[in-house]
């Protein structure tokens, strides 16, 4: 897999995050702790976007 499909599913996963962790907190079932291991899980990735982004050339301009 190359950098940068790994980094367009990184933010894929991390969008998915983002929409399930606003459905928890809208959701009045839905407890602290689910919604703490979401915004971790959710971290967690952007961190890892980070990683690859840092570890991608940067383009040239010839």
């Amino acid at each position: 897999m190359s950098l940068q499909t790994r980094l367009i599913e990184l933010e894929r996963k991390h969008r998915q995050l983002e929409n399930a962790i606003a459905q928890a907190v809208a959701s009045p079932s839905s407890s602290d702790l689910t919604v703490a291991e979401l915004k971790r899980k959710k971290l967690l990735l952007k961190d890892e976007i980070e990683r690859v982004r840092l570890t991608m050339p940067e383009p040239t301009l010839h």
